[in-house]
């Protein structure tokens, strides 16, 4: 027979060990759920350690903030700009101004202590700066390959903020549209992209930054353009008289950053521009300045995009 003390002290014994794996367990636990907190996010500027879900979220880059509006993600704190009535409400004064579109407002983004920050091409040079306050993310979209690095851009904030099967639904619903663009540009001849601004032009072709007429909706150029990027080729009248699109897309560079300037409707209102097919068959589309000049690859507003460049085909 087993003295009564031995036994209770074997019982003890395994009750402590039961204890100490159930404490195992947890630190196990705490140890999988803080590693499951940050996320290793791939970007323009190459790899940052991300937290999950951060709690205060400021960005530079529009497109993430049209895809965060998308995804009912909250944004503290955006660049002062000249917002298009779909994120007007990021203009209220409750939200953080962290600078301009171009120069970051430093002060104001380290008392605010942001989990994150979100840049794109305008502000990329202070990378390394705004790193120094809070991770920060490039989410730039490659102009040679558009469609691809849209779509990555925004898995990225599908995988920051958990909403991986909601940002896949949203890309579904886009190819469709695209794919059905790309069916009616088919038939529809070329087209030709301009931008005003202060009563200048330039034209934009394949790869640069409005390409998506033609990179992804299958739109024909009506030209090479030898500008590319940011910048575009600087044109004349008789440029677009000679080219003679089919099709002939415009943006007001001045509408889109609130300055005066002769509108562009009144720029192209001259006998060349007159001559040329896109005018005599009333297919001169006017591109909402905002939406294309400040915005561009955001779920919505790609969305928006394309049903313009959809209708005018």
């Amino acid at each position: 027979m087993i003295p009564k003390s031995r036994l209770l002290a074997g019982t003890a014994l395994v009750s402590l060990l039961a204890l100490s794996a159930c404490s195992t367990e947890a630190a196990d636990a705490d140890v999988e759920s803080a590693q499951a907190s940050t996320v290793t996010v791939e970007h323009a500027q190459g790899s940052t350690e991300v937290p999950v879900n951060p709690e205060t979220v400021y960005t530079f880059d529009l497109a993430a903030l049209d895809s965060m509006d998308a995804l009912d993600i909250d944004v503290d704190g955006v660049p002062a700009a000249n917002f298009p009535e779909s994120l007007s409400q990021y203009g209220a004064e409750e939200i953080t101004k962290i600078g301009s579109m171009k120069e970051p407002d430093f002060e104001a983004i380290n008392a605010g202590a942001p989990d994150l920050i979100i840049i794109s091409g305008r502000v990329a040079d202070s990378y390394e700066e705004l790193s120094k306050i809070a991770p920060t993310i490039d989410l730039s979209v490659d102009n040679a390959d558009s469609w691809n690095s849209f779509k990555e851009n925004t898995q990225t904030l599908g995988t920051i903020f958990e909403k991986e099967d909601l940002v896949e639904e949203k890309l579904a619903a886009l190819e469709g549209k695209v794919e059905d663009t790309r069916e009616l540009a088919a038939g529809a001849g070329n087209g030709l992209i301009v931008m005003t601004s202060g009563g200048e032009m330039t034209a934009y072709g394949a790869g640069s930054r409005f390409g998506i007429i033609h990179d992804v909706l299958g739109l024909a150029p009506a030209a090479e353009v030898t500008g590319e990027g940011k910048h575009g080729e600087s044109v004349s009248f008789n440029y677009i008289a000679d080219t003679n699109p089919d099709h002939l897309f415009v943006i007001d560079r001045d509408v889109a950053v609130g300055t005066s300037g002769e509108a562009a409707s009144a720029v192209l209102d001259n006998e060349l521009v007159k001559s040329t097919k896109a005018a005599q068959n009333e297919n001169i589309t006017m591109l909402d300045s905002a939406s294309w000049y400040l915005v561009g690859y955001g779920l919505n507003n790609v969305d928006t995009m394309v049903n313009t460049v959809h209708d005018a085909l």
